[in-house]
């Protein structure tokens, strides 16, 4: 019979549309303002009683809040605020009253009903441009990765000199290394194998003072490799950055660097600020060094405490010589070992491989420690000329051995950390160390969640134009194709539904140019009954019956509705593999919309006019 879809057929389109609808809903639901609070490190319990003493606290400042509960797994805690505009007023308040050792990071709550989370249905993610998201601006320690250089060019130097039997005493001190000799002839033999192996050294020979016997010199880097040191730290850390942003899952992040020393980071639909700024800020290097023989001289052993209080040891010494550093992990895993204690199973580069079989081939049965270096910071507060008070954070590095295990055969690219505390910790490590190791530590120097962009009324008024469009769209296809006309706006409001669905479920951002993108699909859906229609028409003037016209008219139309749809999503597909940020926004949701407008203005449309239409003795249409 023509006109009349298979029942499996109507199943399928009632089936999908109701599924849209069910992922389209939780875009109805507006998400609150919130803190969210969580530990510098996995090992920080967040439970209800700090939550409580949290509440109270912003009792105290005046701050109306709601909704303040603890994580099940008691790594995070949620604060919820009932304005914007308190929450950074209301993190000021919460980080005084626990003091260093936690994070506390703005965020937006949903409020999607329980049933409909449970059932994987969000709220799609809206761009930086819409609001929702978070912008980090963080200072690269340029200094710190000079010293660091420094440092290496030290022990390499004080270990040339040892194999050239060289004797004298070298130093580091406010970025100068020093040498102080006996004689002028070890000197000057010392000066020529600085400029000989570290020629980015700038080495001169120094005058003694009177009534002194010693010959000195000094070393120190030049302007120019001080610059390429500083821009390889802030490219490095742009790097790692980069690849533990895309470890987080942020869709169409931005990151970038800004000035000299700068890095702007841009997290849109961020749904858990906190674990990103932790995971961001985290410096997480590794050094591995030998330990350090009981009558070695202090100024070539240095001494740590460990990481887990629980050893039988509080501390132990270390080489100052660094055998490698995590800048050379390759990859690392989290797992357990056989007494089911957390570790990191650790890859190395080929370089670290071959340093670290070198070393391990020759001291068999020494230990070997591998030291945790993080970047953290004391809080103190102070009040300035106006008697404000403000939060004053000095930075520093925390440097403990979570590792020392006994060398019992040469190690080679693969071997594993123990000694950590926590499944959590063992995760967060292995990541941070997948994600690459940050060439100098880096500081938050601003944190603000993002408004739009364009500014609110920008925003409204682009709303309203999509309202007014779809009103005015509406209006010409009820004037001019009458019942038909009211079928094509029905599959209009469902083609949107599906849409907002679709871009729910894979995790999409909408932004400004993703709602450009949204008409253009409105308009697109149109145009392919505005010629299902007319061809409809056409079929009736040539004397068709009615059954026969809108069979031809669906028909013969596909192919023409379908060049022009395949050729349009074709350069969506190009704008997202070569396009970024908003423009891939664009692409994602012009080629989304053209997939749901294909349905309902085909299939859709189809369906309503076969149960309006189909199999009934018509001599006219409404068209």
């Amino acid at each position: 019979m023509l006109n009349k879809y298979p029942l499996w057929k109507n199943l399928l389109i009632i089936a999908v549309l109701g599924i849209g609808l069910l992922y389209a809903v939780p875009n109805l639901y507006r998400p609150d303002p919130a803190l969210q609070v969580s530990g510098e490190s996995s090992g920080v319990v967040i439970d209800q009683a700090l939550m409580t003493r949290l509440s109270a606290a912003l009792d105290a400042g005046g701050i109306e809040h709601f909704g303040e509960k603890a994580n099940e797994t008691g790594k995070s805690g949620l604060i919820r605020l009932y304005e914007t505009d308190v929450q950074l007023r209301a993190q000021r308040i919460v980080q005084r009253t626990l003091g260093d050792g936690y994070v506390v990071a703005l965020n937006l709550a949903s409020n999607t009903p329980a049933w409909l989370s449970n059932l994987g249905a969000q709220a799609m993610k809206l761009g930086l441009d819409l609001s929702g998201g978070v912008h980090f601006l963080l200072e690269v320690d340029t200094d710190s990765a000079i010293a660091t250089r420094l440092e290496h060019y030290s022990s390499g130097i004080k270990k040339k000199l040892r194999e050239e039997r060289i004797r004298g005493f070298v130093s580091l001190d406010n970025g100068i290394i020093s040498g102080k000799f006996a004689s002028a002839e070890l000197r000057d033999t010392a000066l020529g194998l600085i400029r000989k192996e570290f020629t980015e050294l700038t080495g001169e020979r120094l005058d003694s003072a009177d009534g002194d016997d010693s010959f000195y010199l000094r070393a120190i880097i030049g302007e120019a490799k001080r610059k390429e040191i500083e821009d390889y730290a802030v490219s490095q850390n742009l790097t790692t950055l980069r690849n533990r942003v895309n470890e987080l899952g942020v869709s169409e992040p931005l990151v970038q660097r800004q000035g000299r020393n700068r890095i702007v980071v841009e997290l849109p639909g961020i749904q858990d600020t906190a674990e990103a700024k932790r995971i961001l800020g985290k410096t997480a290097n590794l050094d591995f060094r030998l330990e350090a023989k009981y009558d070695a001289p202090i100024s070539e052993r240095e001494q740590f405490e460990f990481r887990n209080p629980g050893r039988g040891e509080p501390s132990a010494w270390l080489e100052r010589d660094v055998v490698i550093t995590g800048e050379r992990v390759a990859n690392a895993q989290a797992s357990f070992d056989q007494n089911g204690m957390p570790q990191v199973n650790i890859t190395l580069d080929s370089q670290g491989g071959t340093l670290m079989h070198r070393m391990t081939r020759h001291n068999i049965n020494r230990r070997l420690g591998v030291l945790f270096i993080e970047r953290k910071s004391r809080t103190h507060y102070e009040r300035d000329a106006e008697g404000v008070e403000h939060a004053v954070k000095v930075p520093y590095d925390e440097k403990k051995i979570i590792s020392l295990a006994t060398i019992k055969d040469a190690l080679g690219v693969q071997f594993r950390i123990t000694g950590l505390d926590a499944p959590g910790e063992a995760a967060e490590l292995s990541l941070l160390l997948r994600a690459g190791a940050l060439a100098a530590p880096i500081d938050f120097v601003e944190e603000r969640t993002v408004g739009p962009s364009l500014g609110a009324e920008n925003i409204e008024k682009g709303l309203n134009a999509v309202k007014i469009g779809l009103g005015m769209v509406a209006l010409f296809m009820l004037v001019y194709y009458r019942v038909f006309g009211v079928i094509a706006v029905v599959a209009l409001g469902a083609n949107i539904i599906l849409l907002t669905a679709c871009m729910s479920l894979l995790g999409a951002t909408l932004t400004l140019p993703g709602i450009a993108g949204i008409v253009l699909t409105v308009g697109m859906a149109v145009d392919a009954n505005v010629l299902i229609f007319s061809r409809i028409r056409e079929e009736l003037r040539a004397g068709l019956s009615v059954q026969h016209a809108i069979e031809a008219g669906y028909g013969r139309a596909f192919v023409t509705i379908m060049d022009s749809n395949i050729t349009t999503l074709l350069v969506a597909v190009i704008l997202y593999a070569v396009g970024t940020g908003p423009v891939r926004g664009f692409a994602v949701t012009l080629s989304l919309g053209i997939l749901t407008s294909m349905f309902t203005a085909i299939m859709g449309t189809r369906a309503i006019v076969n149960f309006v239409y189909g199999g009934r003795r018509i001599t006219k249409l409404a068209i």
